[in-house]
């Protein structure tokens, strides 16, 4: 594991919005292997009523959340910064083996070590139901295309 995850605190507008955009990239792959490891080893969690603690209970738990959240498309967008806190708003869409579609909206609240590795992430996320035809999030599984519109561009 490397001794850094750059860009590192205290964060300016670029290096915040560059963060945000590595999160959200780390995201859209749904492999928990390369997410968890943008983590303390001893994060605190807080994901909607779960409150998973260290990197292997996060592991665990974004393998229980990929599973059930299929075709998982996300887009962050930077909210605020200081020194070494980021919040971030995001949006994502995916659909249940049901084959039903949902946009869940949520905000993060972020604090990162020295190191640059995120030490506490709280989550607040409410889910929308929506019909296939109201999707916005098309592009192939994997990383949003940079010139895919972010969430201000989409009125989200």
């Amino acid at each position: 594991m490397s001794d850094t995850k750059p860009p590192l605190p205290p964060f300016d507008r670029a290096t915040a919005t560059l963060k945000v955009r590595l999160a959200e990239d780390a995201w859209n792959t749904r492999d928990p292997d390369r997410v968890v490891q943008v983590y303390t080893h001893d994060t605190l969690w807080r994901n909607r009523a779960e409150f998973p603690r260290g990197r292997e209970e996060v592991h665990a738990f974004l393998v229980r959340k990929w599973a059930r959240e299929l075709d998982y498309r996300l887009i962050k967008e930077l909210w605020a910064f200081t020194g070494e806190h980021i919040a971030v708003r995001f949006a994502y869409e995916w659909r249940d083996d049901s084959g039903h579609w949902f946009r869940s909206y949520g905000n993060e609240n972020w604090e990162f070590d020295a190191s640059g590795f995120m030490r506490r992430r709280f989550a607040s996320i409410n889910d929308l139901p929506i019909p296939a035809d109201q999707r916005l999030f098309h592009w192939p599984l994997g990383r949003r295309p940079d010139d895919h519109p972010g969430l201000s561009e989409l009125g989200l």
